[in-house]
């Protein structure tokens, strides 16, 4: 059962606060025995109330009375503060989280081959997106017909976002894509894509009826595929994520060969 203290009050204030909702203006001794709050720390709790814009005081009277304000406005406040706590909180966690990024850099690249997967639309997004943010030097995105799974307004900002980052860090950044991509992305997606990463430096993108499936190459060591299901060719399965310099040589090949033969995007297309 959701109570006061959910909000944040100590079981003081929620006492507090309860009783003068039900006796109006009061005391701080007539409000300390109808709470059971104890008088040597009724007043500090009074403050805190007060200071939170829970309670009102009536500063004029002698002794000194205070009534609750309306719980509806009590409550939004208490809300509000809630929310900002959390907004610290969550900004003291990313300060934390960019102290660390030098101190918890991963080692340098190893020969030794080393794969990984993941299993189901949402989790290969997922991995595409954590091997996106590892890119330190280039990035060669094949982006194929869609899945029918996949949500490609979601999908498309989160894919956008990754880039942009990519491309703030300096790595470059081409994306060969199939037409039918193209015409079932909205308008607004593209749009942003056009505004955001066309004229970037470091960003180039083109068309091409040649690709089937799709394959990110990351740093020309790292491979991810998608994995369509073979039940069902407009799902995908999982995606796949190799670390092997021969295979990634391989790819890089095939990125190249389809690159060369492609046609360069429209800037409003991207």
């Amino acid at each position: 059962m959701a109570s006061l203290r959910d909000l944040g009050l100590s079981e003081y204030e929620s006492q507090t606060y309860r009783t003068l909702l039900d006796h109006g203006p009061t005391t701080a001794k007539e409000l300390s025995n109808a709470s059971g709050v104890p008088m040597g720390r009724i007043y500090d709790v009074l403050n805190g109330l007060e200071g939170s814009g829970l309670v009102r005081s009536q500063a004029a009277s002698r002794p000194k009375k205070y009534v609750a304000v309306e719980p509806e406005a009590a409550l939004d406040r208490l809300v509000e503060a809630r929310k900002r706590e959390l907004d610290q909180q969550a900004e003291r966690y990313e300060a934390v989280a960019d102290d660390l990024v030098g101190d918890l850099d991963a080692a340098d690249a190893v020969d030794e081959q080393f794969w990984t997967a993941a299993v189901g639309p949402e989790e290969t997004v997922d991995l595409l997106l954590e091997r996106l943010s590892a890119a330190d030097d280039r990035i060669r995105h094949v982006a194929g017909v869609p899945s029918t799974q996949v949500d490609l307004g979601v999908v498309g900002k989160r894919a956008l976002e990754a880039f942009e980052a990519a491309l703030d860090r300096g790595v470059t950044v081409s994306v060969l894509i199939h037409p039918a991509l193209l015409d079932t992305v909205s308008d607004d997606l593209s749009e942003a894509y056009a505004n955001r990463l066309s004229e970037r430096d470091g960003y180039e993108s083109r068309a091409s009826t040649a690709i089937d499936g799709t394959f990110t190459l990351v740093d020309d060591v790292e491979v991810c595929i998608e994995v369509p299901n073979p039940l069902d060719p407009g799902e995908t399965l999982a995606m796949i994520d190799f670390k092997d310099a021969a295979f990634a040589d391989d790819a890089r090949d095939v990125f190249d060969r389809q690159w060369a033969d492609s046609t360069p995007l429209d800037p409003d297309d991207a």
